[in-house]
């Protein structure tokens, strides 16, 4: 990496989970670097929804380096979330036939609820002693039971991860959705959910849907929770893979308030 742009860079690590992201900085110049990016940041780039491409190069050992824009930019807070624009970017975002035409080509499938479902079965069954736990085993029966409600054809362009520090507030007022690594073709109650369930009092959630573009209904409910629950799910199993017992703990009281909201 420290070679790509020349002597008169100084190229540093950026941080995150994936350890491929950099900020390159020179006299006159700031980008943002980032290792084998999908494809699909060409049209985000392009849709303004991602700081603006600058270049894409191909290495001689088959990486792709793209360069972004290096913008003066924030993460919003979680109480910036309830800002209106976060749900009509969301809204602009899922209802793109552009964005899904981009992420269909690449080779992403549609990912339905019964496929999600197989996989944490998967995974429980190779974590025995999790599988063993109350809230794990109510957690499973949920959502097996609730399978045949949460079927919905119209599936978008999902990000996956609405956490807060993916939404970045530029210097001059524009909006972005960042770190576009686990996109999905799914149900838009998979993002939708995250949002109204982490950030939104519930008191807000029908005005926060409105500025979305839809009315409240139960099944979108239903929906919702059903992926937050999966979700939960397998973030347990995840940070048991990697020895985070503390973390595991943290998910597993999630899950319990989850359960206790379906439940009500």
């Amino acid at each position: 990496m420290d070679n790509i742009l020349g002597d008169d860079w100084t190229i540093t690590p950026a941080g995150g989970s994936s350890g491929e992201a950099y900020y390159a900085h020179s006299e006159r110049k700031r980008l943002f670097l980032k290792r084998n990016s999908s494809p699909f940041l060409a049209v985000l780039s392009a849709e303004g929804i991602v700081p603006k491409l600058v270049w894409t190069k191909r290495m001689e050992n088959g990486d792709v380096i793209t360069a972004q824009q290096w913008l003066d930019s924030r993460e919003l807070t979680p109480e910036e979330m309830q800002h209106p624009r976060v749900a009509k970017l969301l809204s602009r975002i899922h209802h793109s036939s552009e964005l899904l035409d981009m992420l269909m080509r690449i080779g992403k499938r549609p990912i339905k609820p019964e496929d999600i479902l197989y996989d944490v079965k998967s995974n429980i069954r190779i974590h025995e002693e999790t599988a063993t736990q109350i809230e794990i085993h109510k957690a499973m029966k949920y959502l097996e039971t609730m399978l045949p409600r949460v079927q919905y054809f119209k599936q978008v362009v999902c990000h996956c991860d609405m956490n807060h520090n993916n939404w970045l507030l530029s210097g001059d007022g524009q909006l972005y959705l960042i770190d576009w690594d686990n996109a999905k073709v799914a149900d838009p109650a998979m993002d939708i959910g995250m949002i109204l369930y982490w950030y939104i009092p519930e008191h807000d959630w029908d005005d926060w849907l409105s500025r979305y573009g839809v009315a409240r209904d139960n099944r979108l409910i239903e929906r919702m929770y059903w992926y937050l629950i999966a979700q939960s799910v397998s973030y347990i199993l995840w940070h048991k893979d990697r020895g985070e017992i503390k973390k595991a703990d943290q998910r597993l009281h999630e899950l319990e308030r989850l359960l206790e909201r379906v439940n009500q």
